[in-house]
């Protein structure tokens, strides 16, 4: 008998723990699984998302220096919950704001109104799915959207029982985050409100001092950059603008998500950013979690290598900021002291990989924002990048163009002569009459010359000559052009001008139909002035296409890229051709040697700065008329490979009124300098010279 009463205890006791059981899952079924994110009055617990942010993937430099990586950060985040559910939450909020205020902080606010009167409405400012959350707001407030911002706010007021001392602008504060909180019980896709980004230790300490309801610290990661240099090519990120989120909102990104806003970091973006996790959390009244886990674990973007060498990048940019100082030194009126902006690019000759790419003058990405004002305000536009961007007349260093040109066009040799006059009357009563430097220095001339010299003392007269007889070849020396890079696309990953070359089609698209091709243009065009107009990138694609004897890389920032871990290579960049010219060996011979003794003879204009150097330089220096005005400087440019025997790099240089061509050399000096390191003694004070030719 007591077996029997203590085995019905126990299927009565087992039963009532099945009901309970049964009730209990019931009971968290209702409460927590089936209200969709929305609380209610009699609700315990809640179930809430938070976005957990991805690392951004590195950007290093070719020898795996990081330039631009990730670091750990800590976000202020609100449970909308637990807020809601506490006491007195607009004093918290009110509190919230006057401490951000006072610490000169800035937290996120959604709520389409400015924040200080006159209040209007900037609705267009945000994205369409933030427009269809506010739309979604005023329709569960019941409140019509034609009222104006000042009557909404007032009505606001009311609704959320804001104390009648309040400011306008104190009151639209609170608001502001009182919508916050309220969207996240209207679309449950909505992660918990982050009030704070990358707060600092104090902000953070003295934020959970305020012991508000529902607010957290998480951990989150920023952007940090490593290096002061390569501003010009690496660029920031940002929240995301209206534009992109409509590209970007079927990739997996979240609406408040960083992406790549300019230069690489934007080219790349595909490659850099992580995808966001996304975690549950289910939490009391009081804020307790009771339990958390993964829907989305966070992925951490890949690692981008580029091509760039960070030696080569700051040989660069510091020898552009040295050699301006030392123009702008100058006495008042001397050429080259009104300098302007400079940029220099060296490209490897046997991939057409980027190793440096520098403009002047320059800024520090790492507190870019901070200093915004501070930077538009340096003269010259420091955010322009001119190695890109610019496009200048390529002055002398076109030539070897024109004698490619000539001589495989049967209209010279490389031993054919020109007797050189200094002047060029043969249309003077045409009243054109243009001189050779030579000739505007000392009344002189070079003499009979062949190709070969003409390049090396970089004879105006000759080519001049040479422009006069391609009457029926314009169209050659275009293909020439066209096949060195020249007012072409390089391939690089980044936006750039593209230029134009010199010729009829150029001159009707510049100045329209009333305006015809002359002879004079034609003779100029052959010298790098008329209408020839390219970027600093172009001219060292076409150094590397001169030392490759036509064959033309297509010019890239990229070299491979890898898991965010290094377990795995995602793309391995290789070098492409985009297109040969064919080049005769005589042409080839000429240029050549010409480029070669512009840096290894007395009479070039590179003497003074590569006569000592340790690897043989060939190259071709450019003064360039520019049309800037009367007194203005002429550009300066210079264009070079090494080492001459079997070419490696190839570097160009160009200063805007910065003078004579030879004066450019100097900059290039010091990017090779660092290049051959092991190899070459570093050229400290490079000699310019002020009477050297173009």
């Amino acid at each position: 008998m007591e077996r029997i009463t203590r085995f019905r205890i126990g299927v009565v006791l087992l039963l009532l723990l099945l009901v309970m059981g049964f009730y209990a899952t019931k009971l968290y079924q209702l409460q927590v699984v089936e209200t969709g994110g929305q609380p209610s009055d009699n609700m315990t617990t809640f179930t809430t998302l938070t976005r957990v942010k991805a690392a951004r993937g590195d950007l290093t430099d070719r020898n795996g220096n990081v330039l631009v990586g990730s670091r750990a950060s800590y976000d202020l985040v609100i449970n909308h919950f637990v807020l809601n559910n506490s006491d007195n939450r607009n004093n918290y909020i009110y509190q919230l704001v006057t401490l951000a205020k006072s610490m000169g902080v800035a937290w996120n606010d959604h709520f389409p109104m400015t924040a200080e009167a006159p209040y209007t409405y900037t609705i267009d400012s945000y994205s369409s799915t933030w427009r269809g959350y506010f739309q979604k707001y005023m329709g569960d407030m019941e409140i019509d959207s034609d009222i104006s911002a000042p009557r909404l706010l007032e009505r606001l007021r009311k609704y959320y029982r804001l104390p009648d001392d309040w400011s306008d602008d104190e009151a639209r504060a609170v608001i502001g985050i009182r919508y916050e909180l309220r969207l996240r019980g209207l679309a449950e896709e909505l992660p918990n409100y982050v009030f704070l980004e990358d707060a600092s230790d104090d902000v953070r300490s003295a934020v959970l001092e305020l012991n508000v309801p529902g607010m957290q610290v998480e951990a989150s990661v920023e952007r940090e950059y490593y290096t002061e240099y390569a501003a010009h090519i690496l660029g920031y990120t940002g929240k995301m603008t209206p534009e992109q989120w409509e590209t970007y909102q079927d990739k997996g990104y979240s609406m408040d998500a960083d992406v790549g806003q300019a230069g690489l970091e934007e080219a790349l973006e595909e490659y850099l950013h992580g995808t966001d996790g996304q975690r549950i959390d289910v939490v009391t009244v009081d804020g307790t979690i009771i339990k958390s886990y993964y829907t989305v674990e966070p992925k951490a973007g890949d690692n981008v290598e580029l091509t760039i060498d960070l030696r080569l990048q700051m040989a660069a940019e510091d020898a552009l900021a040295e050699r301006i100082a030392v123009l702008k030194a100058k006495d008042e009126g001397t050429t080259g002291q009104d300098v302007k902006g400079a940029a220099a690019v060296a490209i490897d000759t046997n991939t057409g990989e980027v190793l440096a790419c520098a403009s002047y003058p320059t800024y520090d990405l790492a507190n870019l924002f901070e200093k915004w004002d501070e930077i538009l305000e340096i003269p010259d536009n420091a955010l322009y990048n001119r190695a890109l961007d610019a496009t200048y007349p390529p002055g002398s260093t076109f030539k070897p163009v024109s004698v490619i040109t000539a001589i495989d066009s049967g209209l010279i040799t490389s031993g054919t002569t020109i007797e050189t006059k200094g002047i060029y009357t043969k249309y003077a009563d045409e009243d054109f009459e243009p001189a050779c430097l030579i000739y505007t220095f000392s009344g002189g001339n070079h003499g009979t010359i062949n190709a070969i010299q003409a390049l090396q003392y970089s004879c105006n007269y000759f080519f001049y000559e040479l422009g006069d007889r391609m009457t029926d070849d314009l169209a050659a020396m275009d293909k020439t052009a066209k096949g060195m890079g020249l007012g072409e696309v390089t391939g690089v990953e980044l936006p750039e001008s593209v230029g134009h070359r010199a010729g009829p089609a150029t001159k009707k698209l510049l100045y329209g139909d009333g305006v015809g091709w002359y002879k004079a243009d034609q003779i100029t065009a052959a010298i790098g002035q008329s209408d020839h107009a390219f970027t600093p990138l172009q001219l060292c694609v076409y150094a590397t296409t001169l030392a490759n004897r036509g064959t033309r890389y297509k010019a890239t920032f990229l070299k491979r890229v890898v898991a965010s871990d290094y377990s795995e290579l995602v793309l391995e960049n290789s070098p492409q051709i985009v297109s040969t010219l064919k080049i005769s060996d005589d042409a080839y011979a000429a240029y050549m040697e010409g480029m070669y003794r512009v840096c290894n003879t007395p009479e070039g204009s590179g003497w003074d700065v590569f006569n000592n150097f340790q690897v043989t330089v060939a190259g071709k220096t450019g003064t360039a008329e520019h049309g800037g005005g009367t007194g203005t400087s002429d550009n300066s440019a210079f264009i070079c490979f090494a080492p001459y025997e079997k070419p490696e790099i190839a570097v160009s240089t160009y200063f805007e009124q910065g003078g004579y061509g030879g004066d450019s050399c100097s900059v290039a000096a010091k990017i090779l300098t660092a290049y051959f390191a092991d190899s070459v003694a570093a050229i400290e004070n490079s000699t310019t010279y002020e009477n050297s030719p173009n």
